[in-house]
């Protein structure tokens, strides 16, 4: 099995393609981790983690400190293939007054929170 189609050995993981429609593209993944499950599992684990405490102090954070918490979690979510997250904190660092990209945010790590628990049953 070639790296670019590796991901979890779950209903949808190891015959898909890449896909930007999923909350997280397997294969980008699967290639970021050259094709290692376990590094996918824990790099998918510290992003949840990372996405939740971003989701928890967003609301409350000063403009500066969404700008600084939205980099960050851009970053990290191009690097596990979650594009969407990726683009809407890209949004939420250059507007970071703007409640509706909050709430798209709040959304789309929802989706990927929930991806990821269904992909790891």
């Amino acid at each position: 099995m070639s790296v670019e189609n590796m991901a979890f050995a779950m209903p949808g993981g190891e015959s898909c393609g890449q896909s930007r429609g999923r909350p997280v593209d397997l294969t980008h993944l699967a290639r970021q981790t050259m094709g290692d499950r376990d590094l996918e599992r824990e790099v998918l684990a510290l992003f949840l983690n990372q996405a939740r405490i971003v989701g928890d102090r967003m609301d409350a954070a000063t403009l500066p400190e969404r700008v600084m918490l939205a980099h960050g979690l851009k970053g990290s979510a191009r690097s596990i293939g979650a594009f969407r997250v990726a683009d809407i904190a890209d949004a939420v660092e250059l507007d970071p007054a703007r409640n509706d990209n909050l709430q798209s945010l709040a959304e789309a790590l929802a989706d990927v929170r929930d991806f990821v628990s269904s992909i790891m049953r």
